[in-house]
């Protein structure tokens, strides 16, 4: 049985989410995502518009997750000591990336699989979260 897993805070659930998690469960037999928790989206100097227990209901009852679990750590190598998964599904937006780099490497010692799935043009939670307060304020 080949184990993903991915992670994300999944804020404003949008079509790059659902490719993204179809696109994961199409490569393994098991999706397991991690949905960030308040306390680490805050951590990345952000905040979520859905709080943590719904976002993570949400994750949960999309048909291509077989678990949705709390994300506490930003370190997914810390996640993964804990579940051992195969392959780890990551937006193109981190590749290249210094400190994907490095992450990379501590995977392939542990035969860790990453691969990334292509950023969605056009659509993201900051986006529509732009849009809405523009759309508001217009109001």
């Amino acid at each position: 049985m080949i184990l993903g897993y991915t992670s994300g805070v999944y804020d404003l659930f949008h079509i790059g989410h659902l490719n993204l998690l179809k696109n994961a469960k199409g490569l393994c037999d098991k999706l397991i995502v991690g949905v960030s928790v308040d306390e680490l989206v805050k951590y990345k100097n952000k905040k979520a518009v859905i709080p943590f227990e719904e976002r993570i209901e949400i994750v949960r009852n999309i048909k291509y997750v077989d678990s949705a679990i709390p994300q506490y750590e930003i370190d997914k190598f810390k996640t993964w000591e804990k579940i051992k998964f195969d392959i780890l599904f990551v937006g193109d937006d981190w590749y290249e990336t210094d400190s994907w780099k490095s992450m990379e490497n501590r995977f392939k010692e542990v035969n860790v699989r990453v691969v990334y799935f292509p950023y969605t043009k056009g659509t993201s939670s900051s986006l529509i979260n732009e849009i809405l307060i523009k759309t508001r304020s217009n109001i």
